[in-house]
Protein backbone atom coordinates (compact mmCIF):
# COMPACT_ATOMS: atom_id res chain seq x y z
CA UNK A 1 0.00 0.00 0.00
CA UNK A 2 2.96 2.28 1.15
CA UNK A 3 4.76 1.50 -2.35
CA UNK A 4 1.34 2.63 -4.37
CA UNK A 5 0.73 5.69 -2.87
CA UNK A 6 4.34 6.47 -3.21
CA UNK A 7 4.39 5.70 -7.00
CA UNK A 8 1.12 7.97 -7.41
CA UNK A 9 2.84 10.64 -5.40
CA UNK A 10 5.57 10.69 -8.04
CA UNK A 11 3.08 10.65 -10.79
CA UNK A 12 1.84 13.83 -9.88
CA UNK A 13 5.13 15.41 -8.96
CA UNK A 14 6.39 14.47 -12.39
CA UNK A 15 2.66 15.52 -13.72
CA UNK A 16 3.03 18.71 -12.61
CA UNK A 17 6.26 19.68 -13.35
CA UNK A 18 5.39 19.12 -17.22
CA UNK A 19 2.39 21.51 -16.65
CA UNK A 20 4.78 23.66 -15.19
CA UNK A 21 7.25 23.88 -18.13
CA UNK A 22 4.66 24.13 -20.50
CA UNK A 23 3.20 27.18 -18.90
CA UNK A 24 6.77 28.60 -18.36
CA UNK A 25 7.38 27.99 -22.73
CA UNK A 26 4.16 29.59 -23.31
CA UNK A 27 4.80 32.89 -21.15
CA UNK A 28 8.42 32.98 -22.71
CA UNK A 29 6.67 33.11 -26.23
CA UNK A 30 4.69 36.05 -25.26
CA UNK A 31 7.39 37.76 -23.60
CA UNK A 32 8.92 37.28 -26.72
CA UNK A 33 5.95 38.85 -28.64
CA UNK A 34 5.56 41.74 -26.88
CA UNK A 35 9.07 42.41 -26.78
CA UNK A 36 8.46 42.62 -30.15
CA UNK A 37 5.89 45.16 -30.42
CA UNK A 38 7.52 47.18 -28.22
CA UNK A 39 10.40 47.39 -30.39
CA UNK A 40 8.30 48.05 -32.96
CA UNK A 41 6.48 50.99 -31.21
CA UNK A 42 9.71 52.16 -30.15
CA UNK A 43 11.17 52.79 -33.81
CA UNK A 44 7.94 54.32 -34.96
CA UNK A 45 7.86 56.88 -31.79
CA UNK A 46 11.19 57.90 -32.61
CA UNK A 47 10.40 58.24 -36.58
CA UNK A 48 7.35 60.74 -35.25
CA UNK A 49 9.65 62.55 -32.46
CA UNK A 50 12.41 62.76 -35.10
CA UNK A 51 9.58 64.39 -37.67
CA UNK A 52 8.16 66.39 -34.69
CA UNK A 53 11.52 68.33 -34.04
CA UNK A 54 11.83 68.89 -37.74
CA UNK A 55 8.62 70.34 -37.90
CA UNK A 56 9.51 72.09 -34.81
CA UNK A 57 12.73 73.69 -35.85
CA UNK A 58 11.14 74.78 -39.02
CA UNK A 59 8.43 76.45 -37.14
CA UNK A 60 11.31 78.03 -34.49
CA UNK A 61 13.01 79.84 -37.71
CA UNK A 62 10.03 81.66 -38.74
CA UNK A 63 9.55 82.61 -35.39
CA UNK A 64 12.60 84.10 -35.39
CA UNK A 65 12.33 85.75 -38.49
CA UNK A 66 8.97 87.72 -37.78
CA UNK A 67 10.52 88.50 -34.58
CA UNK A 68 13.31 90.47 -36.68
CA UNK A 69 10.48 91.72 -38.95
CA UNK A 70 8.53 92.96 -35.94
CA UNK A 71 11.13 94.56 -34.12
CA UNK A 72 11.93 96.79 -37.61
CA UNK A 73 8.93 97.15 -37.95
CA UNK A 74 8.80 98.67 -33.82
CA UNK A 75 12.12 100.73 -34.30
CA UNK A 76 10.77 102.66 -37.78
CA UNK A 77 7.46 103.47 -36.27
CA UNK A 78 9.45 104.70 -33.03
CA UNK A 79 11.69 106.55 -35.42
CA UNK A 80 8.51 107.94 -37.08
CA UNK A 81 7.34 109.55 -33.84
CA UNK A 82 10.74 111.34 -33.12
CA UNK A 83 11.47 112.78 -36.62
CA UNK A 84 8.74 115.49 -35.88
CA UNK A 85 10.94 117.46 -38.91
CA UNK A 86 11.00 115.24 -41.87
CA UNK A 87 9.76 116.52 -45.19
CA UNK A 88 6.38 115.46 -46.56
CA UNK A 89 8.15 113.68 -48.99
CA UNK A 90 10.22 111.69 -46.18
CA UNK A 91 7.11 110.55 -44.24
CA UNK A 92 5.11 109.60 -47.62
CA UNK A 93 8.21 107.23 -47.98
CA UNK A 94 8.35 106.14 -44.42
CA UNK A 95 4.55 105.28 -44.32
CA UNK A 96 5.55 102.85 -47.61
CA UNK A 97 8.28 101.00 -45.66
CA UNK A 98 5.65 100.43 -42.88
CA UNK A 99 3.05 99.35 -45.11
CA UNK A 100 5.74 97.03 -46.56
CA UNK A 101 6.88 96.01 -43.75
CA UNK A 102 3.31 95.08 -42.05
CA UNK A 103 2.51 93.25 -45.57
CA UNK A 104 5.73 90.88 -44.88
CA UNK A 105 4.52 90.08 -41.14
CA UNK A 106 1.04 89.51 -42.51
CA UNK A 107 2.78 86.81 -44.80
CA UNK A 108 4.94 85.17 -42.35
CA UNK A 109 1.71 84.43 -40.20
CA UNK A 110 0.55 83.14 -43.44
CA UNK A 111 3.18 81.06 -44.19
CA UNK A 112 3.31 79.82 -40.18
CA UNK A 113 -0.20 79.37 -40.52
CA UNK A 114 -0.12 77.21 -43.51
CA UNK A 115 2.25 75.35 -42.04
CA UNK A 116 0.36 74.63 -38.85
CA UNK A 117 -2.71 73.46 -40.95
CA UNK A 118 -0.54 70.55 -43.43
CA UNK A 119 1.08 69.28 -40.27
CA UNK A 120 -2.62 69.32 -38.29
CA UNK A 121 -4.26 67.56 -41.76
CA UNK A 122 -1.48 64.67 -41.81
CA UNK A 123 -2.13 64.04 -38.21
CA UNK A 124 -6.10 64.09 -38.35
CA UNK A 125 -5.80 61.27 -41.18
CA UNK A 126 -3.35 59.10 -39.26
CA UNK A 127 -5.15 59.07 -36.03
CA UNK A 128 -8.46 58.48 -38.08
CA UNK A 129 -6.90 55.71 -40.02
CA UNK A 130 -5.22 53.62 -36.93
CA UNK A 131 -8.70 54.35 -35.21
CA UNK A 132 -10.64 52.84 -38.23
CA UNK A 133 -8.76 50.25 -40.41
CA UNK A 134 -7.32 48.74 -36.60
CA UNK A 135 -3.85 49.07 -36.57
CA UNK A 136 -3.07 46.04 -34.22
CA UNK A 137 -3.09 43.68 -37.23
CA UNK A 138 0.28 42.97 -38.46
CA UNK A 139 -0.79 42.22 -42.09
CA UNK A 140 -1.53 45.99 -42.48
CA UNK A 141 1.25 49.18 -41.38
CA UNK A 142 -0.14 52.72 -41.67
CA UNK A 143 2.74 55.50 -41.51
CA UNK A 144 3.40 59.14 -42.64
CA UNK A 145 6.67 59.67 -44.66
CA UNK A 146 7.02 63.52 -45.55
CA UNK A 147 3.32 64.46 -45.13
CA UNK A 148 2.18 61.51 -46.84
CA UNK A 149 0.19 59.01 -45.23
CA UNK A 150 0.50 55.08 -46.26
CA UNK A 151 -1.66 52.10 -45.61
CA UNK A 152 0.35 48.85 -46.46
CA UNK A 153 -1.87 45.92 -46.73
CA UNK A 154 -0.53 42.15 -47.18
CA UNK A 155 -1.63 40.28 -50.72
CA UNK A 156 -2.45 37.47 -48.08
CA UNK A 157 -5.65 39.61 -47.05
CA UNK A 158 -6.89 40.89 -50.21
CA UNK A 159 -6.39 38.40 -52.65
CA UNK A 160 -6.29 34.39 -53.05
CA UNK A 161 -2.66 33.80 -54.65
CA UNK A 162 -2.00 34.30 -58.73
CA UNK A 163 -5.58 35.79 -58.75
CA UNK A 164 -6.69 39.55 -58.64
CA UNK A 165 -10.16 39.20 -57.39
CA UNK A 166 -10.49 40.95 -53.65
CA UNK A 167 -11.80 38.90 -50.72
CA UNK A 168 -14.58 39.15 -48.84
CA UNK A 169 -12.55 40.09 -45.54
CA UNK A 170 -10.50 42.55 -47.67
CA UNK A 171 -14.12 43.82 -48.57
CA UNK A 172 -13.96 44.41 -44.50
CA UNK A 173 -11.09 46.07 -44.80
CA UNK A 174 -11.37 48.35 -47.46
CA UNK A 175 -14.97 49.65 -46.12
CA UNK A 176 -12.73 51.20 -42.81
CA UNK A 177 -10.36 52.86 -45.25
CA UNK A 178 -12.93 53.93 -47.64
CA UNK A 179 -15.10 55.80 -44.73
CA UNK A 180 -12.45 57.75 -43.82
CA UNK A 181 -11.55 58.94 -47.64
CA UNK A 182 -14.96 59.98 -47.67
CA UNK A 183 -15.22 61.79 -44.47
CA UNK A 184 -12.48 63.54 -46.11
CA UNK A 185 -13.61 65.70 -49.37
CA UNK A 186 -10.21 67.42 -50.45
CA UNK A 187 -8.09 64.24 -49.97
CA UNK A 188 -7.24 61.37 -52.80
CA UNK A 189 -6.37 58.39 -52.75
CA UNK A 190 -3.71 55.94 -55.00
CA UNK A 191 -3.81 52.36 -54.42
CA UNK A 192 -0.69 50.63 -55.79
CA UNK A 193 -0.23 47.23 -56.09
CA UNK A 194 3.72 45.01 -55.80
CA UNK A 195 3.84 41.86 -57.24
CA UNK A 196 7.48 39.55 -55.98
CA UNK A 197 9.82 38.73 -59.25
CA UNK A 198 8.38 34.84 -60.09
CA UNK A 199 7.14 35.03 -63.44
CA UNK A 200 3.31 35.36 -64.60
CA UNK A 201 1.08 34.35 -67.27
CA UNK A 202 -2.16 33.69 -67.05
CA UNK A 203 -4.29 34.95 -69.83
CA UNK A 204 -5.89 37.35 -70.83
CA UNK A 205 -2.67 39.00 -68.08
CA UNK A 206 0.60 38.96 -69.83
CA UNK A 207 3.03 39.13 -67.13
CA UNK A 208 3.25 40.87 -63.25
CA UNK A 209 2.64 44.31 -64.67
CA UNK A 210 -0.55 43.34 -65.73
CA UNK A 211 -1.13 41.36 -62.45
CA UNK A 212 -0.31 44.41 -60.37
CA UNK A 213 -2.18 46.86 -62.64
CA UNK A 214 -5.39 44.50 -62.37
CA UNK A 215 -4.97 44.34 -58.81
CA UNK A 216 -4.79 48.06 -58.31
CA UNK A 217 -8.16 48.41 -60.36
CA UNK A 218 -9.87 45.50 -58.38
CA UNK A 219 -9.43 47.50 -55.41
CA UNK A 220 -10.39 50.79 -56.68
CA UNK A 221 -13.50 49.15 -58.02
CA UNK A 222 -14.43 47.77 -54.73
CA UNK A 223 -13.35 51.61 -53.26
CA UNK A 224 -16.00 52.85 -55.89
CA UNK A 225 -18.77 50.09 -54.66
CA UNK A 226 -18.06 51.55 -51.27
CA UNK A 227 -19.34 54.74 -52.47
CA UNK A 228 -16.06 56.87 -52.81
CA UNK A 229 -15.96 59.35 -56.05
CA UNK A 230 -13.86 58.14 -58.64
CA UNK A 231 -12.36 61.58 -59.06
CA UNK A 232 -10.48 60.75 -55.92
CA UNK A 233 -8.99 57.10 -56.98
CA UNK A 234 -6.16 56.62 -58.46
CA UNK A 235 -5.20 53.26 -60.05
CA UNK A 236 -0.98 52.38 -60.29
CA UNK A 237 0.81 48.92 -60.68
CA UNK A 238 4.60 48.53 -60.11
CA UNK A 239 4.88 44.93 -61.21
CA UNK A 240 8.01 43.65 -58.85
CA UNK A 241 10.53 46.42 -59.45
CA UNK A 242 10.10 47.92 -56.20
CA UNK A 243 10.31 45.65 -53.28
CA UNK A 244 11.25 45.68 -49.63
CA UNK A 245 13.83 43.15 -49.46
CA UNK A 246 15.19 40.76 -51.74
CA UNK A 247 13.35 38.01 -53.51
CA UNK A 248 15.44 35.18 -52.19
CA UNK A 249 13.45 33.52 -50.01
CA UNK A 250 9.53 32.77 -50.02
CA UNK A 251 8.90 35.05 -46.33
CA UNK A 252 10.66 37.71 -48.02
CA UNK A 253 8.59 37.54 -51.65
CA UNK A 254 5.72 37.37 -49.17
CA UNK A 255 6.78 40.85 -47.71
CA UNK A 256 7.31 42.25 -51.45
CA UNK A 257 3.52 41.16 -52.58
CA UNK A 258 1.74 43.90 -51.09
CA UNK A 259 -0.92 47.12 -52.25
CA UNK A 260 -0.58 50.38 -50.48
CA UNK A 261 -3.03 53.02 -50.11
CA UNK A 262 -1.48 56.19 -50.42
CA UNK A 263 -3.54 58.87 -48.78
CA UNK A 264 -2.65 62.30 -51.03
CA UNK A 265 -4.56 65.31 -49.20
CA UNK A 266 -4.50 68.15 -51.24
CA UNK A 267 -1.86 70.00 -49.61
CA UNK A 268 -0.58 71.37 -52.82
CA UNK A 269 -2.37 74.50 -52.55
CA UNK A 270 -0.78 75.26 -49.28
CA UNK A 271 3.12 73.98 -50.72
CA UNK A 272 1.95 76.89 -53.56
CA UNK A 273 0.67 79.27 -51.40
CA UNK A 274 4.35 79.33 -48.96
CA UNK A 275 6.07 79.12 -52.51
CA UNK A 276 4.37 82.43 -53.79
CA UNK A 277 4.89 83.98 -50.51
CA UNK A 278 8.37 83.31 -50.43
CA UNK A 279 8.91 84.95 -53.92
CA UNK A 280 6.89 87.84 -52.50
CA UNK A 281 9.16 88.49 -49.72
CA UNK A 282 12.59 87.29 -51.94
CA UNK A 283 11.40 90.09 -54.52
CA UNK A 284 10.40 92.78 -51.83
CA UNK A 285 14.03 92.47 -50.14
Amino acid sequence: MKKLMLLSVCSMLLFASCVSKKEYLALQEKQQETQDLLNSATVKLNTCLSDAAAANARVETMKDQLADLRKANQDLIDTKGNLTTLTQKGADNLEKSLESLKEKDLKISRLQDALTKKDSVTLAIVTSLKKEVGIDDPDIEINVEKGVVFISIADKLLFKSGSYNVTERAKEILAKVAKVIKSKPNFEAMVESHTDNVPYSKPPLLDNWDLSVKRATSVVRVLEELEVNPQKLIAAGRSYHVPLVENDTAANRAKNRRTRIIVLPKIDEFYEMIEEEMKSLTAGE
